[in-house]
């Protein structure tokens, strides 16, 4: 009987931590790649951010750009999602270095059906998703970096919407090996959200057995509230090679999220005579439900003065079952 018991509790303790918790969170969309250059190195940018997107990778890291940048981000999903991100650093010298971003998902025209009218009323409407932060980031020592998010988040189907209130936390080291970076951060902490809106309201028939009776009561639905997709993240970074027109930068990132099983990117970039960038990654090692992989893409710097500076980028990457999405950027050093 005392082995049967033990084997009942070392069992339940296995099925709890092997759930993975998938779709029990809120904006999903906060977990969603920005910029071109980190996605096609798989995601592996925790250690590496060290440009304008580091707004979202992880904010120590725009302590360390040397010059102030601005970058806007166009995604193209699957299904005709469209994810927009638009940001912008400028360093302060010694007193460190601030941001300030914005992120909009545009999932599409969406047909309005009810139960009386399923094939449709002839209204539309476009469910959004929007993120807005505040970013400060500092140089701690010549080594190590700190770097925060305050930011807003909203969500929006029809005439309900949800808010939440949410914070980034990074850190980031350097070290004298090849140039070796140490990044952590962790996302996301915050508010849960609740959908509230004029589309809860319903009227209810308290017995519809009954006739005669007040079939027309107004009622509210009542939803749940869930947390933001929180995830720990830590990454390593180095330089194998690093010559004066030629660099190769090795990266990997672990993550420990709260709402899936953990998993692994890994990414690669090669960057010849300050130019030309080619890079290339996998992502959601270890992870069985995922349908990400195998990521690509380029990058192309122009100085026009030594002041002012142009860059692209371009991102492929692949969805498996779900065909692939592509990104595109364009932004500015200054």
């Amino acid at each position: 009987m005392k082995k049967i018991l033990l084997f009942m509790i070392l069992l339940s303790f296995a099925l709890t931590f092997g759930q993975t918790k998938v779709g029990s969170t809120a904006a999903p969309f906060l977990t969603m790649s920005v910029g071109p250059r980190a996605t096609s190195m798989g995601g592996a940018f925790v250690a590496t951010a060290n440009d304008v997107t580091a707004l979202h990778w992880n904010p120590a890291g725009i302590s360390r750009a040397e010059k102030s940048s601005a970058l806007f981000t166009y995604n193209q999903w699957f299904a005709d999602i469209k994810y927009n991100w638009a940001g912008s650093m400028i360093n302060l010298g010694g007193s460190g270095t601030i941001g300030f971003s914005l992120g909009y998902l545009d999932y599409g025209s969406i047909e309005v059906t009810t139960l009386q009218e399923p094939e449709g009323t002839g209204e539309s409407f476009t469910p959004k998703d929007m993120v807005l932060a505040l970013t400060y980031a500092y140089n701690l020592t010549d080594r190590f970096s700190v770097g925060g998010n305050i930011k807003y988040v909203n969500q929006k189907i029809w005439n309900s919407s949800a808010s939440a209130v949410a914070m980034d936390l990074g850190v980031l080291f350097i070290s004298e090996i090849y140039g070796l970076r140490i990044g952590a951060t962790i996302s996301n902490f915050g508010t849960d959200m609740k959908m509230d809106g004029k589309d809860l309201y319903v009227q209810y028939d308290l017995n519809s057995q009954q006739y005669g009776n007040n079939d027309q009561i107004l009622a509210k639905l009542n939803t749940d509230s869930y947390p933001l997709p929180l995830t720990f993240r830590v990454g390593l970074a180095i330089d194998p090679v690093k010559l004066e027109n030629h660099r190769l930068t090795l990266g990997m990132d672990m993550l420990h999220p709260n709402d899936n099983a953990e998993s692994i990117n890994i990414g690669m970039e090669y960057q010849f005579y300050n130019f030309v960038s080619l890079r290339s990654g996998y992502k959601a090692l270890l992870l069985n439900n995922s349908e990400e992989g195998l990521t690509l893409g380029f990058g192309l710097n122009y100085d026009i003065s030594p002041a002012l500076g142009l860059f692209i980028d371009y991102c492929y990457q692949d969805f498996g079952k779900l065909n692939y999405s592509q990104q595109f950027a364009v932004g500015i050093n200054f």
